[in-house]
């Protein structure tokens, strides 16, 4: 009987994970962006396998809306790729929270990871990813103190 309990719990909160994430069409549709409830389900898919992967804990949605809302108004971000870019953001958010060993607030890690999407990368998810996050968490792990110097300039 617990065990029955816990799935019903958990199908409890990924519905509301669910209408949390939905109710930021408020907000992206001013953008011409739209998930459908297939597009969340896929992003809650891909967080849930994102947190296995890294061997993190969340219990609700608050990242998923937070890179939404924040990546929304990206020149960089048509209805065209708005569910691929946002699953790929929301797996990169928590692959480089480990690398960087959790130094980064989620709000500090979400803001410049969407400043130099828009910026460096214009918008090249693979630039981001490859490059950009990959040499702050080395500077993090190595104790630079302008960890957002991605030339490699010493300081």
């Amino acid at each position: 009987m617990k065990k029955n309990l816990s799935i019903f719990n958990n199908s409890l909160i990924e519905k509301e994970i669910e209408n949390e994430i939905l109710s930021c069409n408020e907000v992206t549709s001013e953008y011409g962006l739209k998930l459908t409830k297939e597009d969340v389900k896929e992003l809650i898919k891909t967080r849930n396998i994102a947190l296995k992967k890294t061997g993190r804990i969340e219990f609700n949605g608050e990242i998923i809306d937070k890179i939404i809302l924040k990546f929304c108004k990206s020149p960089f971000i048509s209805q065209y790729n708005y569910n691929d870019t946002i699953n790929e953001l929301v797996e990169i958010f928590y692959n480089y929270k480990n690398e960087m060993l959790d130094y980064l607030s989620d709000d500090e890690l979400i803001e410049i990871m969407n400043e130099f999407f828009d910026g460096y990368c214009q918008g090249s998810l693979e630039l981001l990813e490859g490059k950009i996050l990959y040499r702050i968490s080395d500077n993090i792990r190595n104790g630079v103190r302008d960890y957002k110097n991605i030339d490699g300039e010493k300081e």
